[in-house]
């Protein structure tokens, strides 16, 4: 294998690996998020705005994957 193609590898293995978790997180954010509002519909409000919060630190970590696979594959 040639140097391109490791790094190509390396690449879709990072954003591959760096995506599962923030992936599963945000699933289990939405469900989680749903099942507190139907059991409290009077903290809808506080619990959309947690949960919002919440999916935007998850998908965080899924932004840094792509930008360090983005770095791996061209520089």
């Amino acid at each position: 294998m040639d140097f391109e193609t490791v790094r190509l590898w390396a690449a879709m293995g990072t954003i591959m690996i760096g995506a599962i978790g923030p992936a599963i997180a945000i699933g289990m954010i939405g469900s989680r998020s749903a099942e507190a509002i139907g059991r409290n519909p009077e903290a809808a409000p506080k619990i959309q705005t947690a949960m919002i919060l919440a999916l935007a630190f998850a998908e965080a970590i899924a932004i840094y994957a792509l930008v360090v696979a983005l770095i791996i594959k061209f520089v």
